[in-house]
Formats: structure tokens, sequence, C-alpha cells
């Protein structure tokens, strides 16, 4: 019995392509055009798709940093010398507001890391102030009834000195404020207790910026 050498019809059927173009509509797949990405591997196409991804994450990260530098603006390092606190002389009528900004100074230098905060009395630098004036400003009025505030501005203003211990230097000599808007909750007074610690910590941020912004 003779068998045909020829090899079965159904062998010759061209199969399709398992690896259709990436990212091409479905009409394009089929493509003359798209025949060389089935000759790649598929580790190599991997591995290039993962180059371009990693390439244009790297552009956004730098263009994002850019301008950006970690620790002191000013060539100090960080760390290197100490100041102490001293608490600020209060010569408004308001009481609590002593401890506030004292507080928030020692959180704000032990934050930004370029001075060291030292409780002994012994700093390098020594900061000390006077609370001169607390402002409230209206901002906007009750929409029934417009003789009464709504919203208010509260505003802290100080006088801070800053003195180099080893050269009785006067480091910083400058009027100081920090403020807050607040919105009438239940009374005036409430309110206000809870939102001077955010004025507080505002005032703070602005004379630690010029301490470690200085020349000196």
């Amino acid at each position: 019995m003779n068998r045909s050498a020829e090899p079965c019809s159904a062998l010759n059927v061209p199969l399709p392509s398992v690896r259709p173009m990436l990212g091409a509509p479905a009409s394009h797949r089929n493509s003359p055009g798209a025949a060389w990405l089935d000759q790649l591997p598929a580790a190599l196409i991997g591995r290039r798709f993962a180059l371009v991804f990693a390439s244009v994450a790297a552009v956004f990260v730098l263009a994002g940093c850019a301008g950006y530098k970690l620790g002191p603006t000013n060539g100090a390092v960080a760390g290197g010398r100490s100041v102490t606190v001293n608490f600020f002389a209060n010569k408004t009528q308001e009481p609590r507001l002593i401890e506030a900004v004292n507080g928030a100074l020692r959180r704000r230098i032990q934050q930004d890391g370029t001075l060291r905060l030292d409780t002994t009395g012994g700093g390098d630098i020594v900061l000390t102030g006077e609370i001169t004036a607390f402002e409230r400003s209206g901002i906007s009025f009750n929409p029934s009834d417009i003789a009464t505030v709504q919203d208010y501005t509260l505003r802290l203003i100080t006088r801070v000195k800053a003195t180099d211990r080893a050269t009785g230097k006067v480091v910083l000599d400058n009027v100081v404020s920090g403020k807050t808007s607040i919105r009438i909750r239940q009374d005036l007074v409430s309110t206000e207790r809870q939102v001077v610690p955010l004025a507080a910590a505002d005032l703070a941020d602005r004379i630690v910026s010029l301490l470690v912004d200085g020349a000196w």
C-alpha cells in the first residue's frame, strides 16, 4: 500500500500571529508593517518598554526637584550651631500667647534642622523678643446681619532679636508677624483659643526662615 509522501495539508495552514502589535488598532495589527514586531522576542520588547518608561519617569523626577535643596540654604552645616529660645515678653492683654509662641518656635527649629535647639541656656544664638500686638480684622460678614463679622484675620506681631552669644553681635532685629483666618463658631473667645496656635505656628515659620537664611 502506497502512502503519499506529501505533507498533510492541515500543516500548511498559516497560523495567526499570537503577539499583535502593541497599542495598534485592531484593523492594523495584521498589516505587513506590523510583522517585524512578531519577530522580536517577548523579553526584548518588555525590556525596551521598561527602559522607555523609566526614562520618562526620571525626566519628571529631575524636573520636579530642580531648584530644590535639602538642608540649610546659607551654606551652614545642618545642626552646626545651636539656638536658645527665651520666652517672649507679652505686651498685650491677651493671655496664653507666651506659651503658644515659645512652643511653636521650638517645634519649628527642630523640624527645620538647620539650627540645633539648645534647652540648657548655652546656645550659640540667643533668641529673644516681645509680643507687641494681637490684632483682629474682619474679612467677611454675616449675610443676614452685615453688622456681625463672620470671618476674622487674627495677627500676632512681635519684635524679634537674635544675638551671637560669643561676639554679642545682633544678627537679627526685625518686626515679624504671623497670622491665620478664623470663622466664629460658638463665641469669639473660645474660637480664638483654638486658632492662636495656628497664628503662632505661622509666626515661628517666618522667624526661623529669617534665622536660617541669614548671612551670619
